[in-house]
């Protein structure tokens, strides 16, 4: 038995290393990164090594071609020598210190040498002799960038283990007054959202005290100041963000059918988006013995939720405003600002929750709008599937971050045999197993590749007015979903389209 463990263990030991291995050579991404030989300049590749450093980490690996990925290999009679020279100069070149775990690995009859970057603590990480605005670079969708004003200054906040909403608003006062109607405003809000009255009487009253505690608030050497905050909820922030709402004919943003801003508190603006989506999207009847129940064909809970969430975990120093789409077949909520460092969309799935703005998070949860840290995303899927719709889909792509709710195909019964009542624009949406999972996007993608199956990443940029990192997410997606593959190098080759037309 013991010796039958053992082989266990070891084929179980030899899958991970091959998977390993599998993930280092299927080309480049978001946290690997190739080049044939060390430059001679180390700026050349410093800069990957501080993005790395900036966000989740990656590696880069020396002795492959990033255009062919032929594994070359390095010359191995100085390898020792050029590991050191690599060790050496990213310790001198990076500010704070970086120390990279170098290591060879042979695959192929060839030794490549992997220098794996560790995310680090005291961000921003920049290159010293550009200094912190021109040296600090960051990884988006598979390349490195140099990093935005607004992001340097969340990386300079995420170093210092602080949060912008906590931060003190400099332009503002607040009296005793103020805060009293912001604590009552704030009870009242959580008693509408609660249900049981044996509920309600749980909710304490919100203090200045709470509030200080919460971030909302913050006191310095005796005397109270209000945060970012403080000003978002009351609708006081100078240069106060809004949300953007629409309703698009088709399922692209060619062509607007209404579209409306919400002002006013964060609290007010989330509503009255909610509000909007509602107005807008289908009502569907559900039979129970011999009632009549008015349905919507979304899960209003989901979409509340979605909103609420845009809202809360949004990057406030990101001068962009929060859009809710809605197409002939999906609802679409995009929030400025990547996913936070450590924050993935596999454990978005499994729950795990990083609040960008802790402050208002708090008083969210506590006025019962964000019920659990985390739970919001692996409900909206469950929601999606008791309700017969295709799964949603989470992008984090252009530094921001979508999400898609897709809509139930006309007349098609839902939830427990509800039938939606199509309104006028709504148009028949895609049928088959294989298109429910593609999104818009996808289709647009394929379609440049059945038009032109030469065509390069630049090109289908240029052809469909999209930045070169969001060409490049949907073809890694369609790859790893094995509706199309690469024929051939990333130069003279073409795509292929694996399935067949009538499954698409």
């Amino acid at each position: 038995m013991q010796a039958i463990k053992k082989i266990g263990h070891a084929v179980s030991h030899w899958e991970e290393l091959s998977m390993a291995e599998d993930m280092l050579f299927s080309g480049e991404s978001k946290n690997i990164e190739y080049k044939v030989i060390v430059p001679d300049k180390s700026e050349k590749y410093m800069k990957t090594v501080v993005a790395f450093a900036n966000g989740r980490g990656g590696k880069i690996v020396f002795g492959i071609d990033d255009k062919t990925l032929d594994i070359v290999g390095m010359d191995v009679d100085n390898i020792y020598k050029t590991m050191d020279a690599i060790t050496n100069a990213i310790s001198d070149a990076c500010e704070p210190a970086i120390r990279p775990d170098v290591a060879l690995q042979t695959i192929k009859d060839k030794t490549v040498i992997v220098v794996e970057i560790l995310p680090g603590a005291q961000r921003p990480y920049y290159i010293k002799s550009l200094g912190m605005v021109d040296g600090t670079y960051v990884r988006v969708a598979g390349t490195t960038r140099h990093v935005e004003g607004y992001m340097l200054k969340e990386l300079i906040l995420e170093g210092q283990n602080r949060y912008f909403d906590s931060e003190i608003c400099q332009s503002m006062t607040v009296s005793d007054d103020e805060i009293e109607r912001l604590c009552k405003s704030m009870k009242e809000t959580a008693m509408r959202n609660t249900w049981q009255d044996s509920e309600k009487s749980k909710i304490k009253d919100v203090t200045k005290n709470v509030l200080v505690s919460w971030g909302v608030l913050k006191e310095v050497e005796g005397k109270v100041y209000p945060t970012n905050a403080y000003a978002l909820l009351t609708g006081k922030m100078p240069q106060m963000p809004v949300i953007q709402c629409g309703v698009f004919k088709g399922t692209n943003r060619a062509h607007f059918v209404d579209r409306r801003e919400f002002e006013g508190s964060i609290l007010e603006q989330m509503e009255a988006a909610y509000q909007y989506v509602l107005e807008k999207i289908n009502m569907g009847m559900m039979i129970t013995g011999m009632y009549r129940q008015d349905v919507y064909e979304l899960p209003t809970d989901s979409i509340r939720e979605l909103i609420a969430n845009a809202v809360a975990h949004r990057s406030y120093l990101e001068p962009g405003n929060i859009q809710v789409a809605l197409f002939d077949d999906r609802l679409e909520v995009t929030s400025p600002g990547m996913l936070l460092n450590n924050v993935t969309i596999s454990k978005m799935m499994e729950g795990y929750s990083k609040p960008r703005n802790p402050a208002i998070a708090r008083a969210f949860a506590y006025m019962k709008i964000i019920e659990k840290w985390g739970t919001g995303i692996p409900r909206l899927f469950e929601a999606c599937e008791e309700y017969g719709l295709p799964k949603p889909e989470l992008i984090d792509f252009d530094g921001d971050f979508r999400v898609n709710m897709y809509r139930k195909v006309e007349s098609e019964p839902g939830v427990n045999g509800v039938t939606t009542q199509a309104t006028q624009g709504t148009t028949q949406a895609t049928q088959g197993t294989t298109q429910a999972e593609l999104s818009e996007d996808d289709k647009a993608v394929l379609m440049s590749i059945v038009e032109d199956p030469h065509i390069t990443q630049k090109e289908m940029a240029a052809k469909l007015d999209w930045k070169i990192d969001r060409v490049k997410y949907y073809l890694n997606k369609l790859k790893k979903k094995g509706i199309i593959e690469r024929v051939g190098t990333s130069q003279k080759g073409h795509w292929k389209i694996v399935v067949e037309e009538s499954e698409l």
